[in-house]
C-alpha cells in the first residue's frame, strides 16, 4: 500500500498500463458471515461477521497495482478525484452558507416587515383612539353647548316671563291710574258745571242785558260802516264813470297788463325750450355725435376735427356676412338719395343677436350719409316713470332741430314698446308708449328712426305699421370670424409693432 502514499513509486514511465484487474472472489467467501476458514466457531462479539477476504483482495490488487506501470497515474486521478470532490465539498458548503446567509436576511426582513406592520397596527390603533377620543371630546363640547343652549333658552325664558309680568304690572297700574285721573276729570267737570251753571243762573239777567246792548252797539256800527263805505263808493264810481279819460285809461291799462303777463310767460317758455334744444341734449340719449355749443365751447379741437372729418364708408370696421352687407349698402345708398332729395326718411328695424354689430352699422351708416347720430336705449324709459311722456316729447323735439339730418337709434326697443294688449304694462310706460306713437305716426325729413331688438316677436302692432325696412343680423359664420381676427391682429398686433419697431 506504499503507492497510496508516494513511497515506492519506481522509475519514469513505469505504471503506465491499464490497471490490474481484481482477483475473482472466491465462492465459499460470500455470504460467509458466521462461518471463517476451517470448522472453527465464529467467536461470538461484534467482530464475529467480519469477512477479512475483501482486505486481502484489496491488499492483493494494491500489490499488483504498485507494480503496474500505471500506479502513478492512478494516483494521480485518485489525487484529482479527492480535489474535485474537496471542491464540491467546498462550493456545497459555500452554497450552505450562502442559503443560510439568505434565509437569515429573509428572516431579517420577514422581521422587520413584521415590526413594520406592527408598527403600523400600533399607529393604526393609536390613530383610531386619537379619533375616539376627540369624537368623545366632540360629543362631551357639544353636549356641554346643548346644556348650555338649554341653561340660556331657560334663563332668556326666564327673564322674558319677569319681563312680561313686570309689563303687565306696569299696565295694570297705568290702566288704574288712567282711570282714576279719568274719573278725577270727571269729578273736575262735573263740579264745574255745576259751578258755572249756579252762576249763570244767578247772573243771568245781567248776562242777557249785557248782551243786547253789545249786539245793539255792533248794529249800529255795521250799518254806520255800510253807508259811509256806499256813500264813498258810490261817489267815487259816478265819478269814475263821468270821466271818459280814466275810463279808457283803466281799460287800455288792464289789457296791456294781461297782453303782458301772457306774453311773458309763453315767450319764456318758448324760449327755454329753444336753448334746452340747443344746448343741451336730452336725457335719453346717451351718446351722440351733435355738436352743441356748449360741447364746441368745451371742446374745440375735437370739434373742429370732427367738423373737417371726411364720410367714410358705411362697412368700414364691420365685418358682415356679403348677403347683409348688400343690404346695408342699398339702405345707404337709398337714404342718401331721400336726404339729397328732402324726401321723408324710412324707419329700419335691425334685429337679430346680441353683439353682431347692429350699433356700430347704425353709427358707420350716419357718418357715411353725412348725418348726426343719437343712441338711446329703451331700457332708460321704463324707470322714468310719469317723467316718460315729458322726455319723450324733448327727445323728438331736439331731433327735429338737427340741420344735417339725425339717426335716432333706439337700442333694445323691446323694453317699452311691448304689446299693449297682451302685456301688462303700467299706465305710465302705456302713456309713454303712446307718446312714442305719437310722435313716429308720420315719416320725417328731420330724423330716421333706427330700431333694434333681439326680439322684435314683442312689438306692439302699431310699431310694426312703423317700420319700412327689416334686417336680420345674424351670427357671423367661419368666413366672418377670420376676417374678424385678421382685422383685429392687422389694427391691434401687426401694425402698432411695426410701428415701434420703426
Amino acid at each position: 500500500m506504499s503507492w497510496l502514499f508516494g513511497i515506492n513509486k519506481g522509475p519514469k514511465g513505469e505504471g503506465a498500463g491499464p490497471p490490474l484487474p481484481l482477483p475473482p472472489a472466491q465462492p465459499g467467501a460470500e455470504g460467509g458471515g458466521d462461518r471463517v476458514l476451517g470448522d472453527r466457531p465464529a467467536p461470538k462479539d461484534k467482530w464475529s461477521n467480519f469477512d477479512p477476504t475483501g482486505l486481502e483482495r484489496a491488499a492483493k490488487a494494491a500489490r499488483e497495482l504498485e507494480q503496474s506501470r500505471y500506479a502513478k497515474d492512478a494516483l494521480n486521478l485518485a489525487q484529482m478525484q479527492e480535489q474535485t470532490l474537496q471542491l464540491e465539498q467546498q462550493s456545497k458548503l459555500k452554497e450552505y452558507e450562502a442559503a443560510v446567509e439568505q434565509l437569515r436576511s429573509e428572516q431579517i426582513r420577514a422581521q422587520a416587515e413584521e415590526r413594520r406592520k406592527t408598527l403600523s397596527e400600533e399607529t393604526r390603533q393609536h390613530q383610531a383612539r386619537a379619533q375616539y377620543q376627540d369624537k368623545l371630546a366632540r360629543q362631551r363640547y357639544e353636549d356641554q353647548l346643548k346644556q348650555q343652549q338649554l341653561l340660556n333658552e331657560e334663563n332668556l325664558r326666564k327673564q322674558e316671563e319677569s319681563v312680561q309680568k313686570q309689563e303687565a304690572m306696569r299696565r295694570a297700574t297705568v290702566e288704574r291710574e288712567m282711570e282714576l285721573r279719568q274719573k278725577n276729570e270727571i269729578l273736575r267737570v262735573e263740579a264745574e258745571a255745576r259751578a258755572r251753571a249756579k252762576a249763570e243762573r244767578e247772573n243771568a239777567d245781567i248776562i242777557r242785558e249785557q248782551i243786547h246792548l253789545k249786539a245793539a252797539e255792533h248794529r249800529q256800527t255795521v250799518l254806520e260802516s255800510i253807508r259811509t263805505a256806499g256813500t264813498l263808493f258810490g261817489e267815487g264810481f259816478h265819478a269814475f264813470l263821468t270821466d271818459r279819460k280814466k275810463v279808457t285809461a283803466t281799460v287800455v291799462g288792464l289789457t296791456l297788463l294781461a297782453g303782458g303777463v301772457y306774453s311773458a310767460k309763453n315767450g319764456t317758455a318758448a324760449a327755454a325750450r329753444f336753448i334746452e334744444a340747443r344746448l343741451w341734449k336730452p336725457s335719453l340719449v346717451r351718446e351722440t355725435s351733435r355738436i352743441t355749443v356748449l360741447e364746441a365751447l368745451q371742446h374745440p379741437f375735437q370739434v373742429s376735427r370732427r367738423l373737417l372729418s371726411r364720410p367714410q364708408d358705411a362697412l368700414e370696421g364691420v365685418v358682415l356676412s356679403p348677403s347683409l352687407e348688400a343690404r346695408v349698402r342699398d339702405i345707404a345708398i337709398a337714404t342718401r338719395n331721400t336726404k339729397k332729395n328732402h324726401g321723408l326718411y324710412r324707419n329700419v328695424l335691425m334685429y337679430g343677436p346680441p353683439g353682431t354689430g347692429k350699433t356700430l352699422v347704425a353709427k358707420n351708416l350716419a357718418l357715411n350719409l353725412g348725418m348726426d347720430y343719437a343712441i338711446t336705449t329703451g331700457r332708460d324709459v321704463a324707470p322714468m316713470g310719469r317723467e316718460g311722456v315729458t322726455a319723450m316729447h324733448k327727445l323728438f323735439d331736439w331731433a327735429n332741430t338737427s340741420r344735417r339730418g339725425l339717426l335716432l337709434f333706439v337700442d333694445e326697443a323691446d323694453a317699452f314698446l311691448r304689446k299693449r294688449a297682451t302685456e301688462k304694462i303700467s299706465e305710465d310706460l302705456r302713456a309713454t308708449l303712446n307718446a312714442f306713437l305719437y310722435r313716429t305716426g308720420q315719416h320725417s325729413n328731420k330724423f330716421m328712426l333706427v330700431l333694434a331688438s333681439n326680439q322684435p316677436e314683442q312689438f306692439d302692432w302699431a310699431i310694426n305699421d312703423r317700420i319700412d325696412v327689416m334686417v336680420h343680423f345674424d351670427l357671423p359664420r367661419l368666413e366672418e370670424r377670420e376676417r374678424l381676427v385678421r382685422m383685429y391682429l392687422d389694427k391691434y398686433v401687426l401694425i402698432p409693432a411695426t410701428e415701434g419697431k420703426q
